[in-house]
């Protein structure tokens, strides 16, 4: 899918819901158009996985009429709010807004030729403010980070991969995204939502309340649906056929 400028595609095919960016930098309406599409999304229990794709440069910035902090929409914040997965494929040149829209995703998948920058304090003298300053150390360590942001160092596919940010290398970002996605569909959907939120909220906590988090989590999860099927599906030798209840 090529993306048409100006146009946010949103396309359903199964539990998986795709938005894919137009080319070239975020404009207004596109960061407003992201957050309301998504926004629709953290309910509907129909949906398992989201993928977050662009254009040969996945974004180049944010475009001469966003202004993120007057816009009165977040769409990284929208992304963050979801119960399900959300996936990235990522290729060519990801800076500032864009780079805040991944940083929201759960899990990246990069092209060779993908370079990550946070370079609004040194291009634009303004601070990122769709959590960029909070996500970007969490995800790739406070000296990476410190660096992206004052002196505008780029991140590479091959150090993101290195450093944890993210999951994966691939030629065909797509295809690769694909594999990824497939596996997700498979796996019962509320355990995803609890390890997801396991991972996210612990994160934020001491250990000792991570701990009981993390065993609130697992006592809910024994009790529902999804278990009993994952369990019957196991002794059967079949395939489980999760609900998400």
């Amino acid at each position: 899918m090529t993306p048409r400028p100006g146009i946010v595609e949103a396309a359903a095919d199964g539990t998986v819901r795709t938005i894919t960016l137009p080319d070239g930098p975020l404009t207004a309406a596109t960061a407003s158009a992201v957050a309301g599409v998504v926004d629709a999304l953290v309910e509907d229990r129909t949906v398992r996985v989201v993928v977050l794709r662009g254009g040969p440069d996945f974004c180049t910035g944010a475009a001469d009429d966003l202004d993120p902090v007057a816009l009165g929409v977040d769409p990284a914040a929208s992304l963050a709010r979801l119960r399900v997965p959300v996936v990235a494929a990522v290729r060519g040149r990801c800076a500032s807004v864009g780079l805040e829209l991944v940083l929201a995703a759960d899990v990246r998948v990069v092209a060779p030729d993908t370079t990550f920058v946070l370079d609004d304090v040194v291009e634009g003298g303004r601070l990122p403010c769709w959590g960029g300053t909070q996500r970007l150390p969490r995800a790739v360590g406070t000296a990476r980070a410190t660096a992206m942001l004052l002196l505008g160092t780029p991140l590479t596919a091959g150090d993101a991969v290195a450093c944890g940010f993210c999951s994966a290398i691939a030629d065909d970002v797509d295809t690769a995204t694909g594999e990824i996605v497939a596996g997700l569909t498979t796996i019962g959907p509320l355990a995803l939502e609890f390890a997801k939120d396991a991972v996210h909220r612990g994160a934020e906590l001491p250990l000792r309340d991570g701990l009981r988090l993390e065993g609130d989590l697992n006592t809910l999860l024994a009790t529902s649906a999804d278990r009993a099927e994952g369990l019957a599906a196991f002794f059967a030798k079949r395939p489980a056929d999760f609900a998400g209840r």
